[in-house]
């Protein structure tokens, strides 16, 4: 039988008010259930609320250095349980064991991170134009926090935004994506182990429609983070924008990897094979465009097509799967939308296309990875967001042709560049119309010490992760503070 997961609200577990439950299943076999949830309502989401709020009077007062004592006993709580969380991700979520645990490592790595910061946390302290007069500024926390997360990295991304704000003094309201939610409750479990006094993080499970908007709306809140799909993080912002809360939302992506022809044929073939079905190309940095210069296209797509054909598809906990399932059936049914989209727009469909129904693959949401040739940039899969085992190549001229290719969309998250030119990657670097640039590797591949977002529609507000310019600015706000001991008036600017 299933373990059922309750909310966590004021310390306590609860289930939802209305006692409606929601059940996660494998994606990899539908006839497994990961576990029961509450499907909660407004209700739920007030008490969530009101719990962080009388928390945050406390906690903020509490020394950042000892915030960051319970942060590290966190991350070495995460160390000791990396394994089978890791599984759980897996079992939940879909990608293969590897993938699994590495979004448990990047838990463990924020957790560390931010540990550090509480005895950091540094602002400035700058001369005074007057004598015996002293100038700082100081971060201070900005209050209870919003945290909305989607299903692809069940542990890595709650930890980007859980960790960043506790360790400011913010007390969270954390609702995670209902696909995934036993992630969610067993990364919440071992975080609060830690010795987090009750209210600080509050965990409400439910689906987005009917408590996301309201949670974020919530005048009870006053930061917003989220990550998920573009419409809705415009709507979200939007909606803060009036009562003038803080806001960040890590939005889509289109990404392009531009192969050079003095690449590393070997060495790009393998960053796109990774890039475009790594997590069954549901990420939001995903590969999902290929540029290859038009003296190296036809070799390239060769050895891409024979590298897809060798990938193996199953059950992310076998260790010889390479791509596992797609989150759900709505997305499998998008994915494959999207592939008839591209044969009607006279995209040359190379290999997949389809669903995977021999053997225990049926019992599944798996879909083939698939590669389409002869792609234009005005066509629809070259230009929106498929978020499944699709790429297209796309041939370019050269270089200044392909930046402008790979600028082409509404998206600006991640660009890559394969070239051997030293000159052509800081060309690339400088114009790549992206947050986020990488030289001989994949659109893939971000670390937790430097800021995560992108340009466009693929991010509005603070970034991500990182501290300074990342985080550490999405969580905190700036008090200045000038101290004059002179015992007389002073009148800066002018004595």
């Amino acid at each position: 039988m299933p373990n059922d997961y309750l909310n966590l609200i004021d310390g306590k577990r609860v289930p939802a008010a209305s006692g409606r439950t929601i059940i996660s299943l494998n994606p990899a076999d539908t006839g497994e259930v990961v576990g029961v949830v509450p499907a909660s309502g407004k209700e739920d989401v007030d008490m969530a609320v009101a719990a962080a709020r009388r928390a945050y009077a406390s906690w903020r007062l509490v020394p950042a250095p000892k915030r960051g004592e319970i942060i590290f006993r966190a991350a070495e709580l995460l160390v000791k349980n990396k394994a089978g969380l890791g599984r759980l991700v897996t079992r939940e979520m879909g990608k293969v064991i590897a993938e699994g645990l590495g979004d448990a490592q990047e838990a463990i790595d924020m957790a560390y991170y931010m540990a550090g910061e509480g005895r950091r946390l540094s602002g400035e302290t700058v001369p005074s134009e007057l004598p015996f007069k002293d100038c700082k500024s100081v971060r201070e926390p900005i209050g209870v926090f919003a945290l909305i997360t989607p299903w692809n990295f069940p542990a890595a991304i709650p930890a980007w935004k859980i960790f960043p704000a506790l360790i400011a003094g913010n007390t969270v309201v954390f609702k995670p994506s209902c696909h995934t939610p036993v992630c969610a409750s067993r990364l919440v479990e071992i975080i609060t182990e830690a010795g987090l006094p009750p209210g600080v993080i509050n965990l409400v499970h439910g689906a987005g429609e009917e408590i996301g908007e309201y949670l974020a709306a919530h005048p009870g809140i006053d930061g917003v983070s989220f990550t998920g799909s573009t419409a809705v993080g415009e709507r979200l912002a939007r909606l803060c924008e009036a009562p003038g809360k803080e806001v960040s939302c890590e939005m889509g992506g289109k990404n392009p990897i531009i192969v050079m022809d003095d690449a590393c044929l070997e060495l790009a073939v393998e960053g796109a094979v990774w890039g475009a079905f790594g997590t069954a190309g549901q990420r939001c940095t995903a590969a999902s465009r290929l540029i290859a210069h038009e003296k190296v296209h036809d070799r390239f797509v060769e050895m891409f097509v024979n590298a897809a054909k060798r990938l193996r598809l199953g059950s992310g906990l076998n260790a010889d799967t390479h791509v596992g399932p797609l989150i759900n059936g709505a997305q499998m049914k998008k994915v494959l939308g999207y592939i008839e989209t591209g044969k009607k727009e006279g995209a040359t469909l190379v290999i997949g296309g389809g669903r995977c129904t021999d053997g225990a693959l049926g019992a599944g949401w798996f879909v083939e990875p698939t590669i389409f040739t002869g792609v234009t940039p005005d066509m629809r899969i070259a230009r929106e967001e498929i978020f499944g085992p699709v790429a297209s190549v796309i041939k370019t001229r050269g270089l200044a042709d392909a930046i402008a290719i790979a600028n082409a969309t509404d998206y600006g998250l991640s660009a890559s560049i394969y070239t051997q030119d030293v000159n052509n990657g800081a060309i690339a670097e400088r114009d790549l119309d992206a947050g986020i640039v990488y030289i001989n590797a994949p659109t893939i591949g971000a670390e937790i010490q430097l800021p995560f977002g992108g340009v466009k529609r693929s991010g509005l507000g603070r970034r991500e992760a990182g501290g300074r310019g990342g985080s550490l600015d999405m969580f905190t706000r700036w008090k200045v503070i000038y101290r004059d001991y002179s015992g007389k008036l002073q009148k800066a600017q002018m004595d």
